[in-house]
């Protein structure tokens, strides 16, 4: 039986999340992050302040949506713990989602605390958004799986997928080591565009990571359109066949939009968008192999109450209760 009202909650907050995220690349790459000085969780010292720049607005609005993501997250996993069986895949991913939220909430706290915002040109920097990068992809991807398998209840294959496991593991690996590189490259065009000063020898580092990362995306792109395509055809699933032409044109479309975004000297709207579409193709990439890699048949209930169901003998038709009702 599924859980319609849960359902729609777990691709809510997913949905949610993601605009969070992009709130939090309009932070960095506007130089808003020290907008709240090195104060965390208080800004400015209070609680709610008084903004008197548009900088520590932009900050406070980020830390009270990224809150308000934090209770959705943790809302959704004590939901999810209520409504499905022990040792369901949704309480799992759901439990992990918070792990990682936790996470997300904890770099945050430590880029303000170490003063890692603004035009802050260390290497430790990058390091730090790197490591952001992978921790949000991987808060995106078990939000993702909560939704999916709440309405998509079939095992894993992992084993008996064979190659098709380890493909589509090198076509996540390259996603994610092509975000990383990204999320570098555009802390680079941010400290070159608010550098009031000469900038310094990290950020022309950084800067010079711009001739690498379009080589990653081409590549990783092609490696991610041939596993996909191939696991497609292989699947002979019309769903797995819809779900690889939509990450085969978001790649194409994120192809463009980094292009552009090169010729534009990053502006912040593109840089939004590219971020956006990333995370598109990322949220696909993830319902593409957990669809690729599940067995043709469902699992059984998805909560207490359909276990006790399918544990029940079926009512002899002699009965009044097997009777067809007029």
């Amino acid at each position: 039986m599924v859980a319609r009202g849960f359902v729609r909650y777990a691709w809510g907050t997913l949905a949610y999340t993601v605009g969070v995220i992009l709130w939090g690349a309009f932070v960095r790459a506007t130089g808003s992050g020290a907008g709240c000085a090195n104060n965390w969780p208080l800004c400015n010292g209070e609680v709610i302040p008084r903004p008197e720049r548009i900088e520590t607005l932009i900050e406070f609005t980020h830390r009270a949506t990224s809150g308000i993501a934090f209770l959705l997250v943790v809302g959704m996993a004590i939901w999810a713990f209520r409504r499905f069986a022990r040792g369901h895949r949704v309480r799992w991913a759901s439990g992990l989602a918070v792990v990682f939220m936790i996470a997300e909430a904890l770099i945050g706290a430590g880029l303000v605390l170490f003063e890692l915002v603004a035009d802050n040109a260390s290497i430790a920097r990058a390091y730090w958004m790197a490591g952001h990068l992978l921790n949000t992809f991987f808060l995106l991807a078990t939000l993702t799986l909560t939704a999916w398998w709440s309405t998509h209840d079939r095992p894993l294959a992992v084993r008996q997928s064979g190659g098709w496991a380890v493909g589509l593991g090198v076509a996540l690996f390259g996603m994610v080591l092509t975000s990383t590189s990204g999320a570098v490259t555009a802390l680079g065009d941010t400290l070159y565009r608010l550098g009031e000063t000469e900038p310094s020898a990290t950020a022309e580092l950084l800067i010079g990571l711009r001739s690498i990362h379009p080589i990653l995306a081409i590549g990783a792109s092609v490696v991610v359109l041939v596993i996909v395509m191939a696991a497609a055809q292989a699947r002979s699933s019309a769903l797995a066949q819809r779900l690889s032409r939509w990450i085969a044109g978001g790649l194409i479309g994120q192809l463009g939009l980094g292009a552009l975004n090169v010729a534009l000297s990053a502006p912040v709207w593109m840089q939004l968008a590219h971020l956006l579409v990333a995370d598109l193709v990322w949220i696909g990439l993830i319902v593409f192999a957990a669809t690729a890699l599940a067995t043709t048949a469902p699992t059984a209930a998805t909560d207490g109450t359909d276990d006790i169901r399918a544990s029940e003998p079926p009512p002899d038709a002699a009965s009044p209760e097997a009777a067809p009702r007029s």
